[in-house]
């Protein structure tokens, strides 16, 4: 061929070097790229978290002195009087961040100390559902895929939780046991399903969480307009019957506050989840999926069944989260009772690294800043701007590079293991 002939490039159809069959692959680790990425954001130190988080703080204080009507009309003359200026930016930012402190940890300005410190306890109420769905949604980070479907999970525990409560009438605690684990064992079987459609298709688990989300929630809904679960008294709004009191959450610490012991089941599934992904067997081989399911698969473990019981586990926290939505109150709940618990989970597992620890205490400050909405709205602040400073926070989570390119932090030196160097290890632990 001489050099002025022209080569026609013909796409191949050998799925040999199909980029979709066979995605890019790291050659000192035989792994997608993509695994990579992941595993470099669950790896991420506690310093680097607590300055994503700080930074997002800082940029959402940024944004209400930028909106703050004192500020812009001090701006106007800040080179001749500039302490006007800073006066009313510091003013706005303490007013709200101090708004945001007294309606989610303690209120100085309460008349005794019950109501001093009942913000805290809406905070640990209100982070009860998104610690367990992030446990959940933790949980399929670990074994490599991506659970979207909480929003979808939470709706199926909640609604057979609800259906359980007041179609079935018995005593406490008897009542209240059975709700709770018909609701988990219905969402553990909407999750297994996923895991099915993924093991023997090869169907993507985002694409079907996401699909599955739809599905849920329009069959509640539907399910919500028939006698199975609506409220006579509701008319046409979709709305379900109130749970029996023998089948609702007691009060944690008497009537005087809303928490309750809704938040306890939370802290033991956090307990659970700790041992179950660093102590159990089980917990070793989806943590060895998750790494290198082609090691693993080398090693003898069945990555295939391994999906579908993740799958299954991951949907059983979330659907923790619905069965504490539907049974922590006394009144029915909407199709909306979700609260974006299924999305925000997904927060949450990203900024507690999917660990047990990590994931408890970013429940708890996601929770902080749903209970301290309503004062920093009082103060004159718009509750969007949590929602704002949550979406940098997943920003700077999800983009290691970033923050470490910012705050001058060494680089990862983690790699994911090769199949071939860890085949024989995992072996003799899964024949052990």
């Amino acid at each position: 061929m001489s050099k002025n002939d022209k080569a026609t490039v013909v796409p191949s159809t050998d799925p040999a070097i199909d980029p979709v069959a066979n995605p890019i692959v790291d050659p000192d680790t035989e792994q997608p790229r993509w695994r990579g990425v992941m595993l470099d954001i669950l790896s991420g130190s506690p310093l680097r978290t607590v300055l994503a988080i700080v930074s997002a703080f800082v940029i959402g204080a940024i944004l209400i002195v930028l909106t703050n009507e004192e500020f812009i009309e001090a701006s106007g003359y800040i080179f001749s009087r500039p302490s006007d200026a800073f006066r009313a930016a510091g003013s706005a930012v303490g007013d709200a961040y101090g708004a945001l402190f007294r309606g989610s940890i303690y209120n100085f300005n309460a008349n005794d100390f019950i109501g001093g410190i009942r913000p805290f306890t809406e905070t640990l109420r209100l982070a009860s559902p998104l610690i367990a769905a992030g446990l959940g949604i933790a949980l399929s980070f670990r074994v490599g895929m991506f659970n979207i479907g909480g929003q979808g999970q939470l709706l199926f525990g909640a609604g057979f939780a609800a259906f359980v409560s007041f179609q079935l009438h018995l005593p406490f605690p008897i009542h209240l046991l059975v709700a709770i684990i018909i609701g988990i064992l219905a969402s553990a079987a909407f999750g297994s399903l996923v895991g099915f459609l993924k093991a023997k298709t090869g169907a993507h688990e985002v694409i079907v969480t996401i699909m599955l989300n739809y599905i849920a929630l329009y069959l509640l809904t539907y399910v919500m307009r028939t006698p199975i679960l609506q409220d006579p008294v509701a008319g046409g709004t979709p709305k379900t019957l109130a749970p029996d009191e023998s089948a609702q959450f007691p009060l944690l610490l008497g009537d005087s506050f809303a928490l309750h012991w809704g938040f306890p089941l939370v802290i033991g599934a956090t307990f659970l989840f700790w041992w179950l992904m660093e102590r159990s067997t089980l917990g070793y081989r989806f943590r060895a999926v998750g790494l290198n399911p082609n090691a693993a698969r080398t090693a003898g473990i069945n990555v295939n069944t391994v999906y579908i019981l993740a799958m299954a586990i991951s949907a059983a926290f979330v659907g923790l989260a619905g069965v504490n939505q539907a049974l922590g109150r006394s009144a029915g709940f909407t199709p909306n009772i979700d609260s974006g618990i299924g999305f925000d989970a997904i927060t949450v597992a990203l900024l507690g690294g999917s660990n047990a620890l990590g994931v408890f205490l970013a429940g708890i400050l996601f929770g902080a800043m749903k209970a301290g909405g309503p004062a920093m709205q009082v103060a004159d602040v718009a509750p969007e701007l949590l929602g704002v400073v949550q979406g940098l926070i997943v920003l700077f989570i999800a983009a290691p590079p970033l923050v470490r390119a910012v705050f001058r932090l060494p680089a990862a030196t983690t790699k994911i293991p090769g199949a071939r160097g860890r085949a024989r290890a995992l072996k003799k632990a899964v024949e052990k």
